[in-house]
């Protein structure tokens, strides 16, 4: 049985990612966290996820439940994870994170996290979203030079970063497929007169509105013909479901620095 526990406990996916461990066999939920200054801490983690009680009170600090988890998922802010995967390596803990936009000194803490313990971060948990990540990397490796690449997405009013994280990801699949340095060839947004189009140029372009949860599509264009990788997620369940897995296949790994291709066996 693998022991996890939840930052953002009182959050949409903190409760999309209770409501999963209680319905996944071979784990349980032995810690949930909010901010300190939160009015949801002491309540009870079930009943706030609407899965009825489970005697797991919500707390403020990993210190009061260091000894009763084995692994950690995070879906929180930049600086918040950076410090829980320190706080975890210190404590012989491994940690599953979904936060994205993190900075390079705040990815190097994640990676020297990984030194001493298991980490799987991902900037998506969906399992079709991971196939789409395989396919574009197909699609660019067999079209190569003779199309025109761009990636749109579309999230929710309240998300932080942009593009998002999912996007770079894309981004990143089809760069290494055609032998390109994303960094380089990345174009985010156009405005005025902004000339012929540059035949390496990645284009992104990104909406936010509503509630949309995530719509990621990668266009390959070409003379006379396109191709296009599309995933939408209508609910959070599908990001929760991919992060209790990779929890689950983290608790067996030695220490690394691991990602959702990994857990799925596709890499």
């Amino acid at each position: 049985m693998t022991n996890i526990a939840v930052i953002g406990a009182g959050g949409r996916m903190g409760k999309a990612l209770i409501e999963t461990i209680a319905a996944t066999d071979g784990v349980q939920l032995t810690g949930a966290l909010e901010n300190p200054q939160s009015s949801l801490i002491g309540v009870d983690a079930g009943e706030l996820a609407g899965i009825g009680r489970n005697n797991i009170s919500l707390v403020a600090s990993l210190d009061e439940i260091a000894d009763d988890f084995d692994v950690l998922i995070d879906f929180s802010i930049p600086a918040v994870t950076a410090a829980n995967a320190a706080f975890c390596a210190a404590q012989g803990k491994k940690i599953v994170i979904g936060t994205t936009g993190l900075d390079e000194a705040q990815l190097q803490s994640v990676t020297k996290a990984s030194q001493s313990n298991a980490v799987c971060m991902a900037s998506n948990y969906a399992t079709g979203v991971n196939l789409c990540f395989k396919l574009a990397e197909l699609a660019a490796s067999v079209l190569g030079d003779e199309v025109d690449v761009e990636i749109s997405e579309a999230h929710h009013r309240h998300k932080i970063d942009a593009p998002s994280g999912t996007a770079l990801s894309l981004g990143e699949s089809v760069a290494g497929a055609l032998g390109r340095d994303l960094k380089q060839v990345a174009v985010y947004g156009r405005e005025g007169q902004t000339g012929a189009r540059n035949a390496e140029t990645i284009g992104f372009a990104t909406v936010r509105a509503g509630d949309i949860v995530g719509d990621h599509t990668v266009l390959f264009a070409g003379e006379g013909e396109r191709i296009e990788i599309t995933h939408k997620a209508s609910s959070r369940m599908a990001f929760a479901r991919g992060a209790v897995r990779a929890a689950k296949w983290l608790a067996t790994q030695e220490p690394g620095l691991f990602d959702m291709q990994d857990v799925l066996g596709l890499r």
